[in-house]
């Protein structure tokens, strides 16, 4: 058994609008495409004034999954809580938890662009103390109670779906990050599995329970061809253009994500960070995670064509779902342990 997701930022460089609207609408028809075939998660990104229109919307775009789906679980994974006003958030989401009928997970992080920051007037060395007032207000704001914030009478309606609402972990790639989920969050994502161990060192510090591991992952790019000689000759720049425009954001701030700049597609391809594999090998990489792994799939990577994205999909549907057995994960389970 594994767990499959499919994630969203929907970059796609020197478009026109058809071309952006064809790429948000393929989104919508995949989102309902995993849902019919048992996939347990969809996840929507968040960055502002990047070059190639990455997803600076992702509540917009998980209403969208959220109307065409009904079983799968939707992550903001993540949302940068210090861009956005947290009464206005607590809104928004607990709208989203409704529409969804309890199928949310929000991921909240400080966030890393010295240029989204200025963007919207936040003092980069104030994110720890923002992300703290956003979870806390948003906590408070889903009690449905009224409250007084900087002098101001508060009170947010409806509430979410269900009481306290969404799991609410925190995202990031710091110790900091990971004491700091331990003592306000219900959980903790760190990028790339780093520092999960200082967050159960902090939650058993706290006198709670430890949590247990993170479930085994996957590469963090997948694409299923026949021929993947072929597959990758087609697909390189989209996957070229993602990984330089992480990486050079993560140069730029001086963050970890994971993501290299490459000179060349052969550079990117022999360092295997986009491995293109058969049915065969994609059926092994699930059973390689075993029955707690999860395999997340990025069918747009890069503003990748939508025709190939659909073509690695639906060889996926016809050769390798029929030989594995997808696990449907609870929204309560990413509750790694509550404060």
């Amino acid at each position: 058994m594994v767990d499959i997701g499919l994630v969203y930022d929907l970059r796609l460089p020197f478009a026109d609008p058809q071309a952006r609207a064809r790429q948000y609408r393929t989104m919508l028809e995949q989102s309902a495409w995993a849902d019919r075939h048992r996939f347990s998660r969809i996840a929507v990104r968040e960055h502002h004034g990047m070059d190639d229109g990455y997803l600076p919307s992702p509540l917009v775009a998980a209403g969208g999954v959220a109307a065409v789906t009904s079983t799968v679980t939707i992550l903001l994974q993540a949302l940068v809580v210090t861009l956005h006003d947290p009464v206005r958030l607590a809104e928004d989401l607990a709208v989203l938890d409704l529409m969804s009928a309890g199928r949310l997970v929000v991921v909240a992080a400080a966030g890393y662009s010295d240029d989204e920051f200025a963007m919207f007037g936040v003092a980069s060395a104030d994110r720890p103390r923002l992300v703290e007032r956003a979870v806390q207000v948003i906590r408070q704001a889903w009690t449905g109670e009224v409250f007084q914030l900087d002098g101001r009478r508060v009170r947010v309606t409806p509430r979410p779906y269900r009481s306290p609402g969404p799991p609410l972990l925190l995202g990031g790639a710091s110790e900091a990050a990971a004491r700091r989920a331990a003592r306000i969050a219900d959980g903790f994502l760190p990028v790339r599995n780093r520092h999960f161990g200082a967050y159960q060192e902090a939650v058993a510090a706290l006198g709670r329970a430890t949590p247990g591991p993170l479930p085994p992952a996957g590469p963090p790019f997948v694409h299923v061809a026949e021929d993947p000689e072929r597959a990758w000759s087609r697909i390189a720049p989209y996957c070229l253009h993602e990984s330089n425009a992480y990486g050079a954001l993560a140069r730029q701030s001086g963050v970890l994500t994971g993501y290299a700049e490459h000179a060349t597609t052969d550079s990117l391809r022999a360092s295997g960070a986009y491995p293109v594999v058969t049915p065969d090998e994609a059926v092994a990489l699930c059973e390689q995670l075993g029955p707690a792994g999860q395999l997340t799939i990025p069918p747009l990577a890069g503003g990748m064509d939508p025709d190939l994205s659909w073509e690695s999909l639906e060889l996926i549907a016809d050769r390798v779902l029929p030989r594995v057995a997808l696990t449907q994960v609870d929204v309560d389970s990413y509750r790694h342990s509550p404060p």
